[in-house]
């Protein structure tokens, strides 16, 4: 289904659910998802059952993002897409081992809205435009390709102009990511940040980010993953210092001076 709406998203055409014969699977203007025994993009051919049972697990959506060239941010920035894989090639049961879980946690994490997706495709054997499913189909695929699309230039934007700073905190120390303030400003400022970080390798290590409030001159201060280190609490009673929310994970601040920013980081700090 997954395969279907990012294909629909590239070229909105009628869905059939049947065997393909042999000239669906020569003809390059039939895609052939998840049938057929054959694995050959140029043709369009995006079957994985022919895979070896050893083979690292992969699905149909895995080789149409891969046809794509999107199936590397895919991996790295949604997290579903490995678990999908696993399911798709071997089953819940060995799925739910090497998540460390129990099996029964998987069908507690169902969603209503994927059984009858689900559903629905299966019971009809040609989907066509204008049909709700269709269009909803279509519109996951638009929604999946437009995040991988429009993250990827996110992340070469922030690479270019994200800084890590080092913090002093009576005798501690600890990074940040500081976003500067651009021209014009992304509409929302803090987006992928976290993504730059995984992508740097420096999870373990970041505890902060510092980002432009897109409602006003000043910055947004947040713990990263939620980093028990931080208290922004202890900001309330700065006078530059117009929010921080009850539960100290966040705090805005109309300052825009380095120095300021990194003090209010420092004062923050939880030892």
């Amino acid at each position: 289904l997954l395969a279907c709406a990012v294909l629909l998203s590239q070229a909105p055409g009628a869905i059939e659910r049947r065997d393909p014969n042999p000239n669906d699977l020569e003809n390059p203007g039939v895609a052939v998802v998840d049938i057929g025994h054959c694995h050959d993009s140029t043709r369009l051919n995006f079957d994985h059952h022919q895979f070896p049972a050893e083979a690292t697990p992969s699905c149909a959506l895995s080789l149409v993002l891969q046809h794509l060239g999107l199936y590397e941010d895919a991996r790295n920035f949604c997290s579903w897409l490995e678990t999908s894989e696993w399911l798709d090639c071997r089953g819940p049961k060995d799925t739910a081992e090497w998540l460390g879980i129990d099996r029964d946690v998987l069908s507690q994490l169902n969603s209503p809205i994927d059984i009858t997706l689900l559903r629905r495709f299966a019971e009809q054997e040609r989907h066509v435009p204008g049909e709700p499913l269709w269009e909803v189909l279509r519109m996951i695929g638009e929604d999946l390709v437009s995040y991988l699309t429009q993250l990827r230039k996110r992340l070469d934007f922030i690479a270019q102009h994200a800084e890590i700073w080092e913090i002093e905190s009576n005798g501690n120390s600890f990074k940040t990511l500081f976003m500067p303030r651009t021209e014009p400003l992304p509409q929302e400022a803090s987006a992928g940040l976290g993504q730059h970080i995984i992508s740097l390798g420096l999870e373990a290590e970041i505890k902060a980010l510092i980002y432009p409030d897109s409602r006003g001159e000043g910055y947004g201060l947040r713990r990263f993953n939620d980093c028990p280190k931080l208290d922004f609490t202890k900001l309330e009673n700065e006078d530059d210092v117009h929010f921080t929310h009850a539960r100290g994970f966040i705090a805005k601040t109309s300052s825009a001076d380095p120095d300021r920013l990194r003090a209010l980081l420092s004062a923050a700090f939880v030892a």
